[in-house]
């Protein structure tokens, strides 16, 4: 068994709070899609969703040895610098989950990291092309891959299965949806539970405990594995109804569509030991069968704050790691009150949660925002295929009129005068 030291004790429990954190904002990739179409209760889904998490998580370990070998330089690096990289990416998921953002876990704790490694050892610390080639390049890439595949697989599917529609025909997509949806969350186990095993590993290698090099102990695969499946079977709720019903409508077809072109996207990652975001990819699959699909269209003011979000994720968790580390190297009272912070901060955005409970109860609730003036006018010029559900259309295209339009040189006729009034 390693020798543990307390601050090596505080950061473990830390990077188990973590991938906690990372569990519930990451269960819309896995479940928003089958929860947004009805294949499955809310509840069943988180909970099948943790369990394959858990499963996913023994599968491999490419992943985590790209964060524990390969990111930062091992030599030099203290706990209490993984401590505050924990900190910057902690809070950047709480901040992103209470405005219901699906932002990248993997770029939070990554981002984290890089500051407070930068702060502690200098640029020459981090492994630019590491960086570069397993980190950035698959987070640019990876959305638009899976968004295009979702998309072709949604116009083969409407195109060879457009004349079967009916309740059957719903029913085996659902199908095909439970099974595509437990792909992907046997897929995030396999990439993000790994993340946490290779932020362990690397503060165990840091603090002297085992060998640099070593692959993770099984004891930190096991609880990194249990930490995500308990934080995936909370639910993060807000987020599931931003990517379930916020982004597009989808239908159940759709949602098979986009599930297994984002399992299939995670997993190819995995094995090649690329850290890749599973909330990129999955948001670019919801995408691509939003376009995919006729008169399906994509809410585009929420993909741009989506977008926002992703691109400040990086920095933002690597300025609050780099001022984390600056506090924590001034000594053992640094440490504590960051980690005093670290507590107070979290409970603050816990409390403001509060003012707006979403839950397994309210998730699907039909409240999504108003189709915009791109959206009126694809709808315009691109009807929905024959089959679609009613109430769809209106949902994604309110407030249209159902009137005949005039023709040309028409005159409409006047309105009919009110009767007079009666006299005495």
């Amino acid at each position: 068994m390693e020798s543990f030291s307390l601050i090596l004790a505080i950061v473990v429990v830390t990077a188990l709070a973590f991938d906690f954190t990372n569990g519930f904002h990451d269960t819309a990739n896995a479940m928003a899609t089958t929860i947004s179409t009805g294949a499955l209760k809310p509840k069943v889904a988180v909970a099948m969703s943790a369990v394959l998490n858990l499963v996913g998580a023994f599968l491999s370990v490419e992943v985590a040895n790209t964060i524990s070998k390969g990111l930062v330089d091992e030599n030099g690096i203290r706990p209490e610098v993984i401590f505050a990289a924990l900190v910057g990416a902690i809070l950047w998921n709480l901040l992103t989950w209470l405005v219901g953002l699906p932002s990248s876990s993997s770029h939070a704790l990554m981002g984290g990291l890089i500051g407070a490694t930068v702060a502690s050892a200098g640029f020459g610390a981090v492994h630019g092309d590491v960086l570069v080639t397993k980190v950035l390049l698959p987070a640019v890439a990876a959305p638009v891959v899976a968004g295009a595949a979702a998309m072709l697989a949604t116009r083969l599917s409407y195109g060879i299965g457009g004349t079967a529609e009916g309740e059957a025909t719903r029913k085996g997509y659902r199908a095909g949806q439970i099974a595509s949806a437990g792909l992907v969350s046997l897929a995030h186990g396999t990439n993000d539970a790994q993340k946490t095993m290779g932020i362990i590993t690397l503060a165990l290698i840091a603090g002297g405990s085992i060998a640099p090099g070593s692959n993770p102990p099984v004891w930190v695969i096991l609880s990194a594995g249990l930490a995500i499946a308990l934080g995936t079977y909370i639910g993060g709720w807000r987020i599931i109804r931003t990517m379930g019903k916020g982004l597009t409508d989808l239908e159940p077809r759709q949602g098979f569509a986009a599930q297994t072109s984002a399992a299939t996207a995670i997993l190819a990652s995995s094995h090649l030991g690329f850290s890749l975001s599973t909330t990129h990819v999955v948001s670019g699959s919801v995408m691509g069968t939003g376009l995919g699909r006729k008169g399906g269209v994509v809410r585009w003011s929420t993909a741009t704050r989506m977008f926002v979000a992703w691109a400040l994720t990086l920095p933002a968790a690597a300025l609050v790691g780099a001022g984390a580390e600056a506090v924590t190297d001034l000594g053992d009272w640094g440490t504590a009150a960051v980690a005093v912070f670290l507590v107070a901060a979290s409970a603050a955005i816990w409390k403001i949660s509060r003012r707006e409970v979403v839950d397994h109860t309210n998730v699907v609730a039909d409240d999504a925002e108003p189709a915009g003036v791109v959206t009126t006018a694809i709808a315009a010029v691109i009807p929905p295929p024959a089959g679609t559900v009613a109430g769809e259309a209106a949902i994604a295209f309110p407030q249209q009129s159902t009137e005949p339009a005039p023709t040309a040189g028409h005159v409409p006729a006047p309105a009919p005068a009110a009767p007079p009034a009666a006299t005495v």
